[in-house]
Parts: structure tokens; sequence; C-alpha cells
């Protein structure tokens, strides 16, 4: 019954994939919608009506109560429950982080999980506060390590068991825990003790501590963000390479009065039209929706629908090779989610290495398009463009025929030659007027050009208003318009 991930598409480091485990399967990037025994405002038998392949829930409070406990061991969870599909157990690390302590030992939590039935086990690792010094946070590590390494040697390495990922704040402890998570044979990998970050929208930090995660992890291994739920930041974690997604904030939110979009919450209370196309909103007014017995549930039947489909969307865009055009989008919506973006462009030479080679498009949607992976993959080959004796650059001015060879100048890539016009991603680009970010990164092109051929003679024909900003950024070489 081991773990096994199978990736099918790329894009950034975004995967759709198959995790399998035992007789079940299911697609990722996957929303793993969290269920409560004792409180079930939405079925797993509905939730499989509405495409959800896998769920989560808590096997402590299962062992802990008194309606379920014998019930789950003697009849098995998937029984229980009424789902068929797969289903992953915390192990009460959630308690952990809340209460401070739990009635149960790593060895208790996993042998339990095993006789209930679980697909996936987790060991009671220590969920550290991001905010924990890092004193805390090494002692903390170093517990949960030792319990992911119990679990190994007393559970055997096909047993279907998470290795979570710990590290605080800290880029060389996340790594660390990464690597050593890894080598101990772990494919499912969730990372966690992220909820305070995601709760504090402190995005930037997330970005940070998933990005030295991976760089430890094993890139065949599933990577599950534990506690993440609102679809706002979906596309933002999958181009980080998060391939599960888990919360109960479809029910959290609907006992708020919180209404779920793609792009941020709406109070219910507030609004005056239903912007959505699921079956609630489509057979609801506002005024009907608030007034409704059963709002609860509606409102909890909305949330997950649209959480739902954004998982599908992302997957989607995954498989076009347009993943950037939707975290751009996403991150628009909030300022802490444009930093998050702007963070991960920084590691976006790390994320290069998995991108695929080429995509359906390249749209240019701001100053954050010129730090793609796109732009960063065509400028990382331009020192192999090799250029004959005289050169000609056209920046929009007229062609001269006397010279050997032309290249278009294409921001924000650089100078390309004719022959790679039409090839990807520049064939496929669309860019409005230039600007001055643009201009900028295609000029740090020509500069690699220039570098790799110091010994061509090199002209720009320019349009008149480019004249002067050539001629001042390559002093050394003729301007004509």
């Amino acid at each position: 019954m081991s773990i096994q991930f199978e990736v099918m598409h790329k894009d950034i480091a975004g995967r759709v994939g198959r995790l399998t485990v035992g007789d079940k399967r299911i697609r990722t990037p996957a929303l793993l919608p969290v269920v409560n025994p004792h409180i079930q405002i939405i079925s797993p038998a509905e939730m499989a009506a509405m495409g959800i392949e896998g769920l989560i829930t808590n096997a402590y409070i299962f062992s802990k109560s008194a309606d379920f406990r014998e019930e789950a061991l003697s009849r098995g969870l998937h029984s229980v429950l009424g789902f068929d599909g797969l289903i992953m157990t915390d192990s009460g690390s959630f308690q952990l982080s809340v209460y401070g302590s739990v009635d149960t030992t790593n060895e208790t939590t996993i042998s339990f999980q095993r006789d209930i039935g679980s697909d996936i086990w987790v060991p009671l690792d220590i969920p550290t506060h991001p905010d924990s010094p890092r004193e805390t946070v090494e002692a903390d590590l170093s517990v949960t390590m030792s319990r992911l390494r119990e679990a190994k040697e007393i559970f055997g390495d096909d047993a279907p068991l998470a290795g979570p990922v710990q590290g605080g704040l800290h880029p060389d402890l996340r790594e660390q825990a990464g690597r050593e998570t890894s080598e101990l044979g772990f494919a499912f990998c969730p990372i966690g003790a992220v909820v305070p970050l995601l709760e504090g929208y402190r995005y930037k930090e997330l970005v940070r501590s998933v990005i030295s995660a991976k760089k430890g992890l094993s890139s065949a291994a599933c990577v599950h963000l534990f506690g993440a739920g609102h679809p706002s930041m979906f596309a933002l974690a999958v181009a980080m390479g998060c391939d599960i997604f888990d919360s109960a904030a479809y029910a959290l939110y609907a006992r708020e009065g919180r209404y779920i979009t793609p792009s941020g919450t709406l109070k219910l209370a507030e609004i005056a039209e239903l912007p959505c196309a699921c079956s609630v909103c489509r057979s609801h007014t506002a005024d009907e929706l608030r007034s409704a017995p059963d709002k609860e549930r509606l409102l909890a039947y909305h949330n997950l629908a649209v959480t739902q489909a954004e998982i599908s969307r992302i997957r989607l865009s995954i498989q076009e090779g347009t993943l950037w055009d939707l975290v751009d989008e996403r991150c628009r919506s909030h300022p802490r989610l444009l930093e998050g973006y702007r963070e991960l462009l920084k590691h976006a030479h790390l994320l290069e290495r998995s991108d695929r080679a080429t995509k359906r498009r390249f749209f240019y949607r701001g100053d954050e398009s010129c730090k793609r992976t796109e732009v960063i993959k065509f400028q990382e080959m331009i020192p192999r463009i090799r250029l004959s004796k005289r050169s000609l650059i056209l920046c929009g001015g007229p062609q001269p025929q006397e010279f050997e060879e032309v290249l278009e100048l294409r921001p924000p890539f650089g100078a390309v030659p004719t022959e790679l016009s039409e090839t990807a991603p520049m064939g496929q680009s669309e860019v409005p007027e230039w600007d001055d970010a643009m201009l900028e990164s295609a000029f740090a092109g020509v500069d690699a050009l220039l570098s790799a051929n110091p010994d061509t003679e090199v002209t720009f024909s320019a349009t008149p208003d480019l004249v002067d900003l050539i001629r001042k950024r390559f002093p050394a070489h003729k301007v004509i318009s």
C-alpha cells in the first residue's frame, strides 16, 4: 500500500499528476476537504457527487469519540464516512498546536490510523509556530524527525506514511527537514505549521518557507500544504510546487456568513448579487440565500464548489502552459498576495529548472512579467547565439540591406535572430507598447549577446524616440534611425 506519485504535466513548478495509494487514486492538484465526523455540514457522499476524490479527517477525534471510535475500528473509516475515495487522517498534531498537548503517542496514533483503514497516515509531528525562537524550532524539529524515523522503523517502508516538513521561518531548517524526509523515503510530504502565515496574510514568508522545503525535498515527492483552503492563493502555491491542499474553510466561512470567490471573500449580509454559476447561486437570489433556513449549509456548498472549480482551473492552466497568467491574476486581488508573487519571482531561476520548454502563450501583464521563467530561459540561452561579423538589431527602425545578419529587439526577452522569431516563447508573446521595465529586461538580454560576441560589429536601428536611450545604454555601438 505504498504511496506513488506520477507527474503528467508541468508548468513553472506546478504539476498535474496522479497520486495512488493502494487501490485509491486522485488527480492533483487536489483539495482534501476537512470532515469532522461530529459536524458534517456537507456529507462525504455529497462531496463525492461534487467531484471530490479525497478528503481528510482527524484520527485523534475518532480515537477519543464515544460515538465513532469503536464503529471506525469495526467497520472501517470509509464505511463510517460513506466515502469510497481516498481518506487521509491527521494524527492529532492540529490539537497539539491548539492546546499544547495530546493524550496519545506517535506509535499509538499511527496504529489507530492503520486499524481504521485510513489511506494516508500522519505521524505525530510537532507543528512549531512560525514566530517561535530558533532554539524552539530546532528542538521541535529534532522530535519530529525522530518520530518520522520511528514510524518508518515500526511500520515499514511500504506503509502509506506522510512525512511532515517543519522548520518554522528558517530556510536552512526547512531545507534540511525536506532533505532528511526525502532521504527517509517519504513520497508524500506535507509542509506543516503554515496556518498562522495564511491567517496573517504573510504570503511572502509562506513562499520562502515552501521554496526552502522544496529545495530539500525530492522532486518526485507529492507536496501537501497543510491547512491551505482559500482558492485565492492556490495558484501561487501550485506555482511553488504544492500538489495537495486541505481546509475546513468552506464550512468555517459559511458559519460566519462569508461567501468565497476565487479572488477573495465577501460578506453574505452585504452583497446584492450572487456572482457565481453553482447550483446554489443559480437557484437563489442574495436575499433568498440570506433568509434560507439552511443558509449555512447552502453557503458551505457554494464555498466548496467555488474552491473545487479553482482546482480544476489550475489543472487546466498547467496543461495549457498558462499558470503564470493565473498566478498574476489571482495575486493582484490582494496586496499581500502580490507580495508573495513578487517573492516567488525572486526564485525564478530555481523554478526555471522544472518549468516546461514551450507554452501556449506569453502575455505581458506588467513589470513582474519581465522576471518570469520564460524570459530567464531565453536569456540563459543567449550566449549560445553566434553572430556574423556585422549584425543589425532592429528596434523599430529601418532595415538597411548591407548587414549580414538581422536581429529584432523583442522586449522583454532581448535581441532575437530572425530564425528564432517564431519559436517559443517569442512567437507566442503578446506585449503592449514597450515600457521602461520591458526595455530594460530586453537590454539585459542584449548585454549578454554582445558579451558572447565581442568581435561582432553591432548596429542598432531605432525609432526616433528610442535613439537617445539606446545610444546612452550602448555607447560603443552605432545607432541609426
